[in-house]
């Protein structure tokens, strides 16, 4: 009994990150709500800047897979298969800590940044909708993102179950320039910090500034002025030594 409940307390602490626990939904399959979404509640998703979840930021692992969430979506266009989730995920947490409503103009992929904004086209017959991506999945090498039964419903496949399907990301331009920062590694010795600070000071010439917070000193790059600039250096911190390196941003805590 005791070692149940620990498997239910651990899969609960993870869950609200990746929604990948099974087992602590109220029902084992996913089934379409008990009504037909309202007109209201498939009005179009507002899009809006906001700044984007670290914590869903990050590169993340589901059923033995890596996956490397984007930085920024703008630009995005994609096709594929796109499925909806119901009544099975309804009042649970999605990936970026908010609450799943299944009436709710809203969509899981497994890399957009969340929150971010996609317009989705079904090829099939030509409907769209604007929805908001709060959440990850789905967790499957044929699906490209998962909608709400709402837009699902709006887009015409919620009675089929998947679609053939255009993603294309809805950005709007800010109004100020963002200062960018790239957190590099974390750990407890802070002479092992410096050190990798100096390197690649060294390497890099570019700023870098170590915090402490929570016990752990945090080497961060920057600021940077400039998403592009920005992600070419984390694309090449990528793929060396650094693969867990992130981008955070000054409206983000530094």
């Amino acid at each position: 009994m005791n070692k149940i409940r620990l498997k239910i307390a651990w899969c609960l602490f993870l869950m609200p990150m990746l929604s990948a626990c099974s087992n602590r939904y109220h029902i084992k399959h996913d089934k379409a709500p008990l009504r037909v979404p309202t007109v209201l509640e498939m009005q179009d998703a507002v899009v809006t800047n906001e700044a984007k979840s670290v914590a869903a930021g990050r590169p993340y692992v589901v059923l033995g897979k890596q996956y490397t969430p984007m930085s920024d979506e703008k630009g995005y266009v994609e096709q594929g298969v796109a499925s909806w989730y119901g009544r099975k995920f309804h009042g649970y947490h999605t990936s970026n800590g908010e609450i799943f409503n299944m009436f709710d103009m809203t969509a899981a992929h497994k890399t957009l940044p969340l929150p971010s904004f996609v317009k989705v086209t079904n090829l099939d017959n030509g409907k769209s909708a604007i929805v908001r991506v709060n959440d990850r999945g789905p967790f499957h090498d044929d699906r490209l993102i998962d909608l709400s039964y709402a837009a699902a419903y709006k887009l015409g496949y919620h009675l089929n179950g998947t679609a053939n399907v255009k993603v294309e990301a809805i950005t709007l331009e800010r109004q100020a320039p963002r200062l960018t920062y790239i957190q590099v590694a974390a750990g407890s010795q802070l002479d092992k910090i410096q050190e990798m600070a100096n390197s690649l000071k060294q390497k890099m010439d570019l700023d870098n500034v170590i915090t402490l917070e929570n016990g752990l000193y945090k080497l961060r790059l920057g600021p940077m002025q400039g998403d592009e600039h920005a992600q070419t250096v984390l694309n090449n911190l990528r793929k060396g030594e650094f693969t867990q390196a992130f981008l955070l941003y000054s409206e983000q805590q530094l």
